[in-house]
């Protein structure tokens, strides 16, 4: 099941399948994507959390939900993949991804396939020395989805990203954040309490322009120098329509802590 608890301007979105490890089955996953959804248009909601319950963050889809354990049957159609793909974990990631709020990943265990793309399509991951990251699918005869080979030479590069899904290395705690898979790498006790505190601290912030600068980031390798340029201008644009603007000044000026609203 997902469970998901709001305080704060926080949305904490819980894996919470701890005898499977917290795989997803069609029914979480529909879950979790129309829970993302949701949050997009929620005011009360400036940052997303992301977690898991037990020793593992998301290992990955069930497979008793998943088109590829038929593969080879008689009545199999290869065409169901790609489609099962598209409106399920693909959705997820780029719902994710898209999202015009920050996003924190607390992997609290192990990060399986699409559970590390998961975790990697959120603005700030954080792990502890246990978390592991691990690459099945060369494993299996698969090819790298859930957007993986989308994120992965983004964050790590060609070459590690190849080693990762071609030779299945993983990576575990400190190794993620040396090799730009995550943000930080803090003790197992403090995960918890260290990503609410960076996730409280981003809703705080002034959500909209964060969303904005999110957006150009994102878009970055996808661009040339003048489009970005142009989409800068717009943002910023967009950026001074809102509240948060005014108020941040204000604050500059008045040498304290500005009190954003996100809007």
């Amino acid at each position: 099941m997902i469970r998901t608890e709001i305080a704060g301007g926080v949305a904490t979105l819980t894996l919470d399948r701890p005898d499977a490890r917290n795989a997803l089955t069609v029914e979480m996953r529909d879950d979790l994507l129309s829970t993302v959804r949701q949050l997009r248009t929620d005011e009360d909601v400036r940052a997303v959390l992301l977690t898991g319950v037990g020793d593992a963050f998301f290992a990955g889809m069930d497979l008793r939900d998943s088109t590829v354990a038929v593969a080879g049957t008689p009545d199999f159609d290869p065409r169901t993949t790609a489609e099962a793909l598209r409106e399920g974990v693909q959705a997820l990631i780029r719902e994710l991804w898209e999202l015009d709020k920050p996003t924190v990943a607390a992997v609290n265990g192990v990060a399986v396939g699409p559970g590390a793309h998961l975790a990697l399509a959120c603005d700030f991951v954080l792990v502890h020395d246990e978390t592991r990251f691990i690459w099945s699918f060369a494993r299996w005869g698969l090819v790298v989805d859930a957007g993986g080979a989308y994120l992965l030479p983004r964050l790590v590069g060609l070459p590690k990203a190849k080693a990762l899904v071609m030779l299945g290395d993983g990576l575990q705690g400190s190794e993620a954040v040396d090799a730009g898979l995550a943000y930080r790498c803090v003790t197992a006790d403090a995960l918890a309490s260290d990503a609410l505190s960076l996730a409280s601290r981003l809703a705080k912030g002034p959500t909209r322009s964060l969303g904005l600068s999110k957006r150009l980031l994102n878009s970055s390798f996808e661009t040339d120098l003048t489009r970005s340029l142009d989409s800068e201008g717009v943002a910023q644009s967009l950026a001074t329509a809102s509240a948060d603007l005014p108020e941040g000044m204000a604050a500059f000026r008045e040498r304290r802590d500005p009190e954003f609203r996100g809007r």
